[in-house]
């Protein structure tokens, strides 16, 4: 049996507007005039629109219906689970994006890895804010967007699908059009979007595993995420790259994409980022080395099938210099542990020790005791 949809009569907003509501006015956005196909019959209505509008995510047909953007014969509907019956007309006002509309173009410096009519990849300095925000209305990525194409303009959020906190650094890609958009964001969905990371935690990790737990916001400290059982789900896998003194190399695979989520997920196994002064308890050095003043987290490759072609890519980047720099002092010191350690060990094999004997480049051999003459 075909459910018909719940109509809901909107109160008008001379009579309902509460102390501090806005008024809003769509009277200045066309409106479309859907058609219901038959076969649609008994269908949610953010489905239907879903099918209707293909270059529009399920998630934004679904707030503008929240929002009292569609009609269904001339009533609005506000609810995207409303049934249909199929033949109805269904009028729906786009909106246009709130990002765009408050962001002007930056000429910002971006390191383009790869670019083409339908995506920009591009590879995020540490420091660079993604989306304008609290305290960041200028400056970001997406103002750096709209400078090198203003065409991004007619995209929301100038194209981003996904996004890095402002101190990691890595790959991310951008759709040049709503059709790309929304395909990466069903990929992002459908886990057909790779991505992978390369964090220094703390700690000695000894093997790798994944972290299964759900994230949402911190339920005292709102500025933070933490695991919470009524969280979203979120899952990220985890190898061992490389071990140093109390600290390790890590790459993480991402199932999920929350908010801070490896940082999250490590800590809560016990091995925080190390430069993470959010989550990581102060802990901004390795044991020996210098403070380093962000979480030390790379995204190093992104994997996903091009919108266009359907052809499966993969781009892959190398460690900043920062990164780089605190890996390799942490080798460094990993290495010289280890060579004490040996030399230690070799000395027990002997009453009275070894004799150590210095070899010069020229070739002589100069007793540890010699003075080095010119």
């Amino acid at each position: 049996m075909k459910i018909p949809h719940k109509k809901t009569e909107v109160v008008l907003p001379e009579e309902g507007i509460g102390e501090g509501e806005k008024r809003v006015d769509y009277s200045a956005n066309p409106k479309l005039a859907l058609s219901v196909p038959a076969d649609c019959g008994g269908q949610r209505l953010d489905q239907v629109l879903a099918r209707l509008r293909p270059q529009h995510s399920r998630n934004r047909l679904q707030n503008w219906i929240r929002e009292g953007r569609v009609a269904v014969g001339g009533v609005i509907v506000s609810e995207p689970k409303q049934k249909l019956w199929g033949g109805e007309v269904v009028e729906l006002t786009e909106a246009p994006d709130e990002h765009n509309q408050s962001s002007s173009p930056e000429d910002i410096a971006l390191n383009i890895v790869y670019e083409d009519e339908t995506l920009i990849v591009l590879d995020k300095q540490a420091g660079l804010v993604v989306h304008p925000g609290s305290g960041n209305w200028s400056g970001t990525l997406l103002n750096a967007l709209l400078y090198l194409d203003p065409e991004l303009e007619k995209v929301p959020r100038a194209g981003i699908v996904h996004r890095l906190d402002k101190d990691t650094s890595g790959l991310m890609v951008v759709a040049r059009t709503i059709e790309a958009q929304t395909n990466l964001v069903r990929q992002l969905q459908a886990r057909t979007v790779k991505r992978y990371y390369q964090a220094l935690v703390r700690g000695n990790v000894e093997r790798g595993g994944t972290v299964d737990e759900p994230i949402a916001r911190h339920p005292t400290q709102r500025t933070k995420m933490a695991v919470v059982k009524t969280g979203k789900p979120a899952r990220t896998h985890y190898r061992v790259v490389e071990r140093f003194l109390e600290c390790t190399l890590v790459e993480c695979a991402l199932e999920t994409g929350r908010t801070h989520q490896i940082r999250v997920h490590m800590t809560s196994i016990g091995h925080p980022l190390v430069g993470d002064q959010v989550y990581g308890g102060g802990t901004s050095r390795i044991p020996k080395g210098p403070e380093f003043h962000r979480q030390a987290l790379h995204a190093r490759r992104l994997g996903l099938i091009h919108p266009a072609s359907g052809k499966p890519m993969l781009w892959k980047s190398n460690m900043p210099e920062d990164m780089a720099e605190l890996i390799g002092t942490a080798r460094s010191e990993a290495f010289e542990a280890r060579a004490i350690e040996e030399d230690e060990d070799w000395d027990e094999d002997f009453d009275d020790g070894p004799e150590i004997i210095y070899v010069r480049g020229d070739g002589e051999n100069v007793d540890d005791d010699e003075d080095d003459v010119e």
